[in-house]
């Protein structure tokens, strides 16, 4: 598997790439956005890792040029504890995020896990067979994609796993942890702020006014669910 390291801090950077390949992945660096992009339009990666503040092209700027293309996977880094920071990289399709310092058998945990994810999601894509249709919503399992009216709509892996397995499930009620249990297949790393921003995602969407939604209900103190509306 091929892995874009996107680094400003050479230090940093090496320490990632070592480490890496230790384990088995073919790592391309870069030391700062605009490096980083070129590298990623003429070679084939995988899952990307992106500093957040770095030179000529920032990790948010870069993640918004690859989501023009790619859905991925994608790590951001940063130094920062700030939640807004965490929100925004999440916004902008970022799949997961680690806050420097940070230890790498941590970090290769998660690239593992976020690896096993988009594999699995894209073999599934090739195996399933069969069609969900919900209002003007209608889920392809066999394209692993979603059209609402008839046009589609791009999703992200974890945006169409956490749709699948609602609409899957109509008017139960999942907690944030059960559903990046399902989507994720971990709790070590949990995080509400990651589920949140994927459903605020999706609610944007598909929804028709994603503050008050007709699908994707929030169960105040709970969590979410995936509403059924009546039919006349």
């Amino acid at each position: 598997m091929n892995v874009l390291v996107a680094e400003d801090e050479k230090d940093i950077r090496n320490l990632l790439k070592l480490h890496l390949e230790e384990n088995g992945y073919t790592v391309f660096t870069a030391a700062d956005g605009l490096e980083a992009l070129g590298v990623f339009k003429n070679n084939p990666i995988n899952l990307g890792i992106f500093d957040v503040m770095m030179p000529r092209l920032d990790g948010f700027n870069l993640l918004r040029k690859i989501r023009e293309t790619s859905q991925m996977p994608v790590i951001i880094l940063t130094a920062r504890g700030d939640e807004m920071d965490k929100v925004l990289g999440l916004g902008l399709g970022g799949d997961d995020y680690l806050v420097k310092p940070f230890s790498m058998a941590e970090l290769i945990a998660r690239v593992g896990a976020q690896l096993r994810r988009n594999y699995e999601y894209a073999e599934n894509s090739q195996m399933r067979k069969s069609q969900l249709k919900v209002g003007s919503l209608s889920l392809d399992e066999d394209g692993c994609c979603i059209y609402v009216d008839g046009t589609l709509v791009e999703l992200s892996a974890k945006e169409y796993l956490i749709l699948q397995f609602l609409m899957k499930n109509p008017d139960k009620v999942f907690t944030k942890k059960q559903l990046y249990r399902q989507v994720w297949e971990e709790d070590l790393y949990y995080d509400d702020n990651t589920i949140m921003v994927h459903i605020s995602r999706l609610r944007n969407k598909l929804e028709t006014d994603p503050r008050n939604p007709e699908y994707i209900k929030t169960i105040r103190g709970i969590g979410y669910k995936f509403h059924l509306p009546k039919v006349p």
